[in-house]
């Protein structure tokens, strides 16, 4: 499958006429650079957006399977460009090999001829607030749990699981991961509503669940791109004692770990399971 992982936005450069610069970088999942290149926010269109989705096509002799793009901001264009050339663009904020290229470039910008000075932040993203689970989607309850890498992967992933959603470089083992890490997870029981509240899950898009001290304590779950979900509220002690060793042991997995949906306690059947990782960003 051929990927593209994609960047389009404002760069804290000038054009010799002092124009703010725009760029367009494409790289591949191993982060080789497939085409770069830069405009005055003037012509920051989805007209000159098309016309350098077609160089790179020349350029790699080949069009995308899917376009990836964490960015909220240039989604929207990015889109009209790409129905314009029959291409797939998939919003989502794993684009490690992207990432790590705009964070090294903007390391480089000071010492630029053309560097406005303006702060600047190649990967932040301003999540939106959190908004609390629909009332119709509620499950019966929940808790935290934990299963070792090697049981995660040989067991759980290989259930009849309806909904299951999951990267294979995300595996433990593709991690580095011994058998023995405990990866920490989050189970809902759905009863009536699991297939729902599944169906709702995947049209999310989860990214991550963490654990967010306040009055009261939260769990929130990350999706799409800058989304945020409240799947629950606490202001048990022991129940927050548990919500930070659910974040240690999150710390400790390489920011792993993951949200299953099942009808009830038995754990004969399950209903959707996401393996999740921290973001990056």
């Amino acid at each position: 499958m051929t990927l593209w992982q994609v960047d389009f936005s404002e760069r804290p450069l000038t054009n010799p006429q002092g124009q703010t610069l725009w760029e367009l970088l494409i790289v591949d999942p191993s982060g080789q650079i497939l085409h770069q290149a830069q405009c005055p926010q003037t012509q920051a269109r989805f007209d000159w957006l098309i016309r350098q989705l077609e160089i790179c096509i020349q350029k790699t002799g080949s069009c995308p399977e899917r376009i990836q793009l964490f960015r909220p901001q240039s989604l929207s264009v990015f889109e009209l460009a790409a129905n314009e050339l029959n291409l797939m663009v998939e919003p989502t904020r794993h684009t490690p090999a992207l990432k790590r290229l705009l964070a090294a470039q903007a390391e480089r910008y000071p010492t630029a001829a053309n560097y406005t000075g303006e702060p600047y932040q190649p990967l932040h993203i301003t999540s939106l607030p959190p908004v609390p689970l629909p009332e119709h989607l509620w499950g019966d309850g929940w808790q935290f749990t934990g299963l070792m890498a090697g049981e995660l992967e040989t067991h759980l992933i290989t259930q009849p699981i309806p909904i299951l959603s999951l990267r294979m470089d995300m595996l433990p083992s593709q991690l580095g991961l011994a058998a023995s890490v405990i990866i920490p997870g989050i189970i809902i029981y759905g009863g009536r509503r699991s297939m729902a509240l599944a169906r709702w899950c995947q049209e999310q898009n989860p990214a991550e669940v963490e654990f967010i001290a306040g009055q009261p304590d939260g769990l929130i779950m990350s999706a799409g791109l800058r989304e945020r979900w409240v799947l629950a509220t606490f202001d048990d002690p022991q129940v927050r004692q548990s919500a930070q060793g659910f974040m240690t042991r999150r710390a400790a997995a390489q920011g792993l770990h993951f949200l299953l949906i099942q009808p009830d306690e038995s754990g004969v059947t399950y209903t959707g399971l996401w393996l999740l990782q921290q973001s990056s960003s």
